[in-house]
């Protein structure tokens, strides 16, 4: 249907491939499901006849006279025996590979079944990383420079050691971690401590690291991943639409902060860490130690949030450093929110540069020049060791494989040489690109003189028929076509990202001249929605969490310093500020798309649509709260 998609399965299969090959064991990327889907599907077959095979022996019966049900192979007469009962024998068996069974016979697949852990959850009771008590365990945090990637010069003790429930103070190299009867002491004793940092790796300022990421466009391009048509010929005597966007640096603010327990043995390493990448945390804390990896064994609580923070080991890291100073305790490694913030490895700050040109109610051509230091290169060498040559394909995805039908069609990357650290944030280039590509579509239609959706429709249907589909029941479902009421907004927006087409419409309404985002509408197509209402559910989070970063989501620097600190300077939409939501989870396109990311790419650029709606006002940078007061 849409060759652009190819591409993106591709990449996610090969993701999935290289996973395996680097022992990386990711949960991200929203390839869980899609990686692990089939192979999960034929080890269960092949363990159910395996189990089958045993209990035929056991019970002298034929195989075909067997079936299994709840834990249990049932023979004719409802002769039962627990799996648990075959299990040794069964170990033993050449696991038989036999036919999936096809989704008409499905039980509980594209249900929406109970959460078994949304109790524990809810009552508080949940064991996630802070939670994590061991006998004998102390407690620990860090301070670690704020000039990040600069040494530490020099510290003085002294003034932590002074403070009640302080024990020790320990040097790390690049910081330092007190420990203490409790996290409480620990944070203080840290805070309290003499540092003396040395210069950041990169400019000190906001404006000087912005200048640096323009003048990437000064280089030699990394990429140009689409070249349709003739851009020189298809601007020559067009009435040209041009546009210039900045978005912020974005931290990943997890409601838990980055923590980890340790306990060092001499020859073993044990960790409590909640993580997205378990043996990647097992191989760095190893070479942090001294050990081998497969003398750590690595323990996962729940995570009190991920969106790409905890693919990173740093936290682990530093436990295992802290454990290691103090053989056979356990230390329960807990950082504070300001280092949290202040030590992210961010979504990077993005300038974009755009043409485009229309005739005839269409968009003629559309050039992208984007601008940013790449995300791919550290992460990859970070959890490798390998570097990531070639053209980037993460700098421009949501970029050059939208599925519009535009004759002229370039998009280029330009990479950044920026020292600041980066990681992939939830939706990753999609999260910028999104905004970025769905806000120029929009000034497009305006030049056009079009209504948005209808224009995006038009494009969409000579490439897509998935895409328009999707767009199309989000244009239902927000009654797009009927007047709207006075003194409101609307937007739309429309992004493909990890396999799962998503489009989304907002309302926002004047109340007293500020901004309230009143409605949102979410249609999205899956292909297989394994259980619909957890896909509800991560479509409304990345929603919110795209809608929290485009109101007031933004990394600033100063003196080589992250001028944010905790939630009052870094705050996400509260129960009030959010929309009421609409989802529609389709399940008609043939390929299994991702879940947890595809939503947020289009909730910027949707806010951003109906606010030009409502106000006449085009925004081209981010956070809007920089222009616009909000109800929240």
């Amino acid at each position: 249907d849409y060759s652009k998609t190819d591409m993106q399965r591709r990449v996610a299969g090969a993701m999935g491939t290289l996973s395996r090959a680097f022992g990386l064991q990711i949960t991200g990327g929203s390839t869980a499901t899609r990686d692990a889907f089939e192979p999960l599907r034929m080890a269960g077959a092949s363990a159910r006849e395996a189990l089958k095979l045993a209990a035929a022996d056991r019970l002298g019966v034929p195989v075909a006279d067997l079936r299994t049900e709840a834990g249990a192979v049932i023979a004719l007469g409802d002769r039962r025996i627990a799996y648990t009962e075959l299990a040794e024998v069964v170990a033993r068996i050449d696991p038989p590979q036999v036919p999936l069974r096809p989704a008409a016979e499905w039980k509980l697949l594209g249900r929406s079944l109970p959460r078994p852990d949304m109790l524990a959850k809810a009552t508080g009771t949940a064991d996630y990383g802070v939670d994590i008590r061991l006998p004998g365990m102390k407690f620990a945090t860090v301070r670690m420079t704020p000039r990040l990637g600069s040494e530490m010069r020099a510290f003085d003790p002294g003034p932590a050691l002074e403070m009640p429930g302080v024990e020790r103070v320990i040097d790390l190299g690049t910081g330092i971690a007190v420990v203490a009867r409790n996290s409480w002491a620990a944070m203080q004793g840290a805070a309290a401590v003499a540092v003396e940092w040395g210069p950041a790796p990169y400019p000190e300022t906001t404006e000087a690291i912005f200048d640096r990421i323009a003048e990437a466009f000064d280089k030699r391009r990394n990429s140009r991943l689409r070249n349709d048509g003739n851009m020189t010929r298809a601007l020559e005597g067009a009435e040209v639409v041009e546009a210039e966007y900045r978005l912020p640096f974005l931290a990943h603010t997890t409601m838990e902060p980055m923590n980890a327990t340790a306990l060092y043995t001499g020859d073993a390493l044990e960790l409590w860490t909640p993580s997205q990448t378990q043996m990647v945390q097992a191989r760095k804390a190893a070479e942090a130690v001294g050990l081998r990896a497969d003398q750590v064994t690595v323990n996962t609580p729940y995570l009190g949030g991920g969106f790409g923070r905890r693919l990173e080991a740093d936290y682990s890291v530093l436990a295992a450093r802290v454990a290691k100073a103090m053989p056979g305790t356990p230390v329960h490694v807990v950082w504070s929110r300001e280092e949290d913030i202040g030590h992210d490895f961010y979504r990077p700050g993005v300038i974009a540069r755009m043409r485009g040109a229309v005739q005839g109610g269409l968009a003629q051509a559309l050039e992208a020049k984007v601008a940013a230091p790449s995300v791919t290169r550290q992460a990859v060498v970070r959890m490798t060791g390998l570097p990531a040559p070639g053209p980037d394909k993460g700098h421009v995805e949501g970029l050059f494989d939208q599925p519009y039908a535009i004759p002229n069609y370039r998009v280029e990357g330009y990479l950044a040489d920026l020292d600041v650290p980066l990681g992939f944030w939830r939706s990753v280039g999609h999260s910028h690109n999104g905004f970025i590509h769905e806000s120029f579509i929009d000034e497009l239609a305006h030049a056009a003189g079009r209504d948005p959706l209808e224009f995006r429709l038009a494009m969409m249907r000579e490439e897509s028929e998935i895409a328009a589909n999707v767009l199309e029941q989000v244009s239902m479902m927000a009654r797009w076509r009927e007047p709207k009421q006075e003194g409101t907004g609307r937007g739309v927006a429309f992004a493909w990202s990890f396999g799962t087409p998503v489009a989304q419409v907002i309302e926002v309404r004047d109340e007293g001249g500020a901004i309230r985002i009143a409605k949102a509408w979410i249609a999205c197509d899956m292909g297989r929605a394994f259980d619909p209402a957890i896909v509800q559910a991560q479509m409304e989070s990345g929603l919110i969490y795209g809608l929290s970063a485009a109101v007031m989501g933004e990394i600033t620097f100063a003196g080589g310093e992250v001028q944010q600190r905790n939630f009052p300077d870094y705050d996400a939409l509260r129960m009030p500020g959010v929309p009421v939501i609409e989802t529609n989870v389709l399940q008609v396109q043939g390929q299994i798309g991702g879940a947890g990311e595809p939503a947020t790419p289009p909730a910027a650029p949707a806010l951003a649509n109906a606010i030009f709606d409502l106000t006449g006002e085009r925004v081209r940078e981010l956070p809007l709260n920089k222009r616009f007061d909000f109800v929240l």
